[in-house]
């Protein structure tokens, strides 16, 4: 049954499956961590374990990632345009902005710390892949 809703699930969202192909998420990954992450649909805040690597973003329900865990989500760094702290914007302690050209995504973090740690593992991949694109990107981290 898994392997059919794998399969189906593929079908429904190839570009996640290109993005996920070939990349090791279970292992050496350069942060990891929790962050409550808000929907892009219904804006409601969902706790879920981030695993950045390869210039690629992972989410999972659980920090028991394995070569056989499901990816719930995953957002190419490379496309990114800028990371930086949003505190203000939805009155939260500890929340930044990963932006594309299109959209923005919002996260929660635990303590300040872990902000700082998140920002400046993101702005270092999101600056690492802006010398191969147009020149847009900024960081503005700690």
């Amino acid at each position: 049954m898994d392997k059919i809703f794998s399969s189906f699930s593929t079908l429904l969202n190839p570009s996640q499956a290109e993005l996920t192909a070939g990349i090791s998420f279970w292992q050496d990954a350069v942060h990891a961590g929790w962050l409550e992450k808000q929907g892009d649909v219904i804006k409601t805040w969902r706790k879920r374990w981030f695993v950045l690597k390869d210039n690629k973003l992972f989410w999972f329900l659980d920090d028991d990632v394995q070569q056989c865990s499901r990816v719930r989500g995953v957002i190419d760094v490379s496309k990114c345009m800028s990371v930086k702290g949003c505190d203000d914007a939805f009155g939260r302690e500890h929340c930044f902005e990963l932006s594309t050209r299109n959209e923005q995504m919002y996260f929660v973090c635990a303590t300040k710390a872990d902000k700082e740690g998140w920002l400046s593992c993101l702005g270092k991949a999101v600056v690492s892949t802006s010398r191969d694109t147009d020149g847009f990107t900024e960081y503005l981290g700690y």
